[in-house]
């Protein structure tokens, strides 16, 4: 498939994510409510895809973000750094003592187990980059002066406030004129939209953004809160998944929106919260490619799974222009990503592509 991507030595970033960045508490085997002490991670929808780029498949990349000028701050961007993602656009944002003028998010969150699901607690209101307009980002030098070869955002960041949401419109633009590629997760979370309009206003922003977006993600849920896209025949629990359904949902959605390049959704049966039926699908040029079937995959920590897909899927798409190998390294680097801790990845280039090749869980030595 030919995406158009910018030419070499045309570029300083191979891809930027823009979203919001969090400090992730999380109290391992145990519960939030009961523990005595947390492990630290950074997170975040939009972050973890640029951090699996780098981490895992050796690309360039940067995070658009911003942070209150704190000691949070500061401890999340240690942690960006040893992912080895360039913090330099990062926006630091003068703040009070007690957060009142802009904050660092939180994101509390346990695994689940067996019977349990996992659970996340956030507290992340009046953050440092739901505040922040095109203006503290210098999206014209970002895309223009130095370059950027794939923007990946969401609909996570574009959730986080309604600047947010007028902020993630005028990037996309942005990127667009200077021939950036686009790829937005829709990552659709009802906690977040229901205190500024809720699905009617998620569905108003999406609509609008999908009309700028060259690889638009999601599962069947983002699909139908965001965008109106029903699967039918699919029951509402997803315990069994009608493939052919998401299939005529994907045609539905090329249809409507004549700009996408690729469209890809992840499929997942929850069977318990650590054992999981995984796949994926994704279109381009007219056919649709089903990924491998990881069947009762066993999960330590799904957080983030999503997101290391996406990872996967780009790093495909970038380096091959093959769709079918693509969506095969975005779902065995999601399953490798989900047996282990946080939400970012611990896999390497060379596991996803023996995880595709068919590689057991023999021990190495």
């Amino acid at each position: 498939m030919e995406l158009g991507m910018k030419e070499k030595g045309t570029y300083t970033y191979d891809a930027a994510s823009l979203g919001e960045v969090m400090l992730r508490l999380d109290p391992g085997e145990g519960r939030i409510r009961t523990t005595r002490s947390f492990r630290v991670w950074e997170g975040g929808g939009e972050y973890n895809v640029v951090r699996g780029l780098r981490k895992c498949f050796g690309m360039k990349t940067a995070v658009i973000t911003a942070l209150a000028d704190n000691e949070v701050g500061h401890l999340v961007e240690d942690l960006m750094m040893q992912g080895g993602v360039d913090t330099s656009l990062v926006k630091w944002m003068k703040t009070d003592g007690i957060g009142r003028v802009c904050r660092n998010g939180l994101n509390f969150t346990e695994r689940g187990f067996g019977i349990r699901g996992a659970k996340g607690c956030s507290d992340r209101a009046n953050t440092a980059i739901s505040k922040a307009t095109p203006a503290d980002l210098d999206l014209d030098y970002i895309f223009g002066e130095l370059g950027v070869r794939w923007l990946h955002t969401g609909g996570i960041y574009a959730a986080l406030s309604e600047q947010a949401s007028e902020t993630v419109i005028e990037a996309i633009k942005t990127a667009k004129k200077y021939g950036t590629i686009v790829s937005y997760d829709l990552n659709y979370r009802p906690s977040m939209w229901s205190a500024i309009g809720g699905q009617a206003k998620a569905q108003e922003v999406n609509k609008e953004i999908a009309k700028y977006v060259d690889v638009m993600i999601g599962n069947e849920e983002d699909f139908t809160a965001c965008l109106g896209f029903e699967i039918e025949g699919q029951d509402k629990d997803l315990k069994e998944l009608n493939v052919d359904g998401y299939k005529k949902m994907i045609a539905e959605a090329v249809k409507t929106y004549p700009n996408f390049k690729a469209v890809a959704t992840t499929l997942r049966t929850v069977h318990t919260a650590t054992v999981n039926d995984w796949s994926a699908l994704c279109w381009a040029d007219g056919e649709i490619y089903k990924a491998k079937d990881y069947n009762g995959l066993e999960i330590m920590d799904r957080v983030g799974g999503g997101d290391s897909f996406a990872s996967g899927l780009i790093y495909g798409l970038m380096t091959t222009g093959d769709a079918e190998i693509a969506v095969n390294y975005g779902a065995a680097h999601g399953a490798l990503a989900m047996t282990t801790p946080g939400d970012t990845t611990m896999a390497t280039c060379k596991e996803v592509e023996a995880i595709m090749g068919g590689a057991g869980a023999r021990v190495q030595r």
